[in-house]
Parts: C-alpha cells; sequence; structure tokens
C-alpha cells in the first residue's frame, strides 16, 4: 500500500502526515493482521507517536503531525512482523525495559516486564540490609541483554558488579547496552557457564541475580513461533523440566556467595516448589518464593548463612 497523500517527508528528516490519514493506515494494517497492541509499541517506538498522541487524534483527526520515519518503513516493519512473526523489538532494535530503553537484536532474548520485579526484590533487599551504597560485589549470571546488570550497577554506583553469559552475543549486547550509560567499567563481562568465571571471586559475592533459562523443552515446542522461532533457545529452554540451569546455580550458590550472601531468581510460575527445594537442598538459608504481578510465585530468595561472631 503507498503511503497516504498528504505523508511527506521535511528537510529534518522527519514526515508530516494529516491524522486522519494515520488513523486509516492503522485500521489498513490491522485489517491484514496482527495485535492493536504491538501496531501502537512500533508506532511509539519507530514512529514516535506514543499513545497520548493517538488518542487525540481520535478527537482531532486534522492535527498534522510529525512521523520519526517514512510511513513505507513502518508498513515494511510491521508486515516483516504479520508475515514472518518477527519481533517488534528485534526490528526496531530497542525495547522499553522499568525506565530504560535497552538496545536489542536477533540472538538475545527479549527482557519481559516480569523481570523488572527482579531488580526491585533486590533493591529492596538489600534496603533492608542498611546498606545505602548497595552490595560490596555482586553478579548477574545470564545477563543477556544486559538489563539486570544496567539496572543494578545504575542503582549502586559504589559497587563492582560482574555479568555472565556463555553467549558471545549476548556479551556483546550486554557490552553495547552498558556503554551507553558510561558503566563499562563497573560492570565485568566474563564468558562462561553460570558461577565458573566468576571462581577468584568465590566466597566474596554479596549478592546474585539470575534470569536463567527455564521453560521446559516440551513447553518451549508449543510456544508462539515469535519467541520460539526468533528468540534464543539457549536463554529460554532449561532441559526436559526446565530446571537445567536452576540446578547448576543453587548447587555451587553456598560456596559462591559471601557469608550472609544472597542469591535471587527468577523461574517458571508452577516452579515454585522444586526451586525452593533445590535451594534448601544446596545448604541455603531464608529460602523465600516471591510473586510476580499476577500473583503467581514467580522468583525465590535465599542466602548463604550468616558467620557467628
Amino acid at each position: 500500500m503507498a503511503a497516504p497523500a498528504h505523508s511527506t517527508g521535511t528537510r529534518a528528516g522527519r514526515h508530516a502526515i494529516r491524522g486522519d490519514d494515520l488513523l486509516q493506515w492503522r485500521r489498513q494494517q490491522l485489517n491484514q493482521g496482527g495485535q492493536a497492541a504491538g501496531l501502537d509499541w512500533l508506532l511509539d517506538l519507530e514512529g514516535g507517536v506514543g499513545w497520548q498522541q493517538l488518542q487525540h487524534l481520535r478527537l482531532h483527526p486534522e492535527t498534522l503531525l510529525q512521523l520519526q520515519v517514512p510511513l513505507e518503513r513502518l508498513e515494511a516493519l510491521w508486515q516483516r512482523h504479520c508475515n514472518g512473526q518477527e519481533p517488534l523489538q528485534y526490528l526496531v532494535g530497542q525495547c522499553p525495559w522499568r525506565d530504560l530503553t535497552l538496545q536489542v537484536a536477533p540472538g538475545v532474548l527479549i527482557p519481559r516486564q516480569e523481570t523488572e520485579l527482579l531488580v526491585d526484590l533486590a533493591l529492596a533487599i538489600w534496603a533492608g540490609a542498611g546498606s545505602p551504597d548497595g552490595p560490596r560485589r555482586w553478579a548477574d549470571l545470564g545477563t543477556g541483554s544486559g538489563c539486570l546488570a544496567l539496572a543494578l550497577a545504575l542503582a549502586w554506583p559504589q559497587s563492582q558488579g560482574h555479568a555472565i553469559d556463555r553467549s558471545t552475543e549476548a556479551l556483546r549486547q550486554a557490552a553495547a547496552n552498558l556503554n551507553s550509560k558510561g558503566l563499562e567499567h563497573r560492570v565485568q563481562l566474563l564468558e562462561g557457564e553460570w558461577w565458573m568465571p566468576l571462581q577468584p571471586h568465590w566466597g566474596a559475592l554479596d549478592l546474585v541475580v539470575s534470569n536463567p533459562p527455564y521453560i521446559p523443552r516440551w513447553v518451549w515446542r508449543g510456544l508462539e513461533p515469535v519467541v520460539r522461532d526468533h528468540e534464543p533457545a539457549l536463554a529460554l529452554v532449561g532441559g526436559d523440566d526446565g530446571l537445567e540451569a536452576l540446578r547448576a546455580i543453587a548447587s555451587e550458590a553456598a560456596r559462591a556467595l559471601a557469608p550472609g550472601g544472597w542469591l535471587l531468581l527468577e523461574h517458571h510460575h508452577d516452579q515454585s516448589a522444586a526451586v525452593l527445594e533445590l535451594l534448601r537442598a544446596g545448604g541455603l538459608v531464608e529460602v523465600t518464593p516471591h510473586p510476580d504481578l499476577e500473583g503467581q510465585w514467580r522468583f525465590a530468595s535465599a542466602r548463604r548463612a550468616p558467620e557467628q561472631p
């Protein structure tokens, strides 16, 4: 479909269009498939037309607005999403998360909204510990895009962080996101499996967070193509029962954490009992489940026993 007649490029690289023409284009795109929320997300992130502005156009369709990119580009991206099930985040190269805009690309897991709560849990636990500067040394196991590491480094500018992943692609993406905030010197990127790259710091890690692969293989096979066929299985599939990575993390935690150090995990919505048992079997104490935004047990916290005075 050609762009509406009222769409024109400007010398500044922005593209003028009447509100009624944009609304008509939006209806035409939705008639060809896809979800309205996804198209509005694309209009916002790539086109620069936010939700409130879109509502304004419905009341004042004569309004002239400026798109950040040509309408033809938005349409091409939308059709790739609808026809090939490519994630919109990969197509535009970014993903809003907490108060950040992260760079994302194929080969790296797209950060989810529920994972934001893992940061909130870490901040709450450490606030309860009474140290305003945060932990002295912390780590993020399976960092992916670096979302958790970035959020923690921004929250605790006095601390030293380590971000671990076995994927070279993921570490490149994490480096780009950390560098964008000038944090490359405060978070060390390490390639390898879970605790192993951190061996020089075993016994000195005050806090460790992880959103590991936890989807059972049989569940992953039934996921929507937009996830199953495009996001890395390495970051999603946790073995036949989904607990493979969680077992590996829980089994070494008591040795790797500092005395009194905390481990915080995200897991599948139906794995809480199994994960809590893994943490107890690993020798950790104060093992506690935590809910997600829908009230399902999605997170777990535990710690290495503090040294006795």
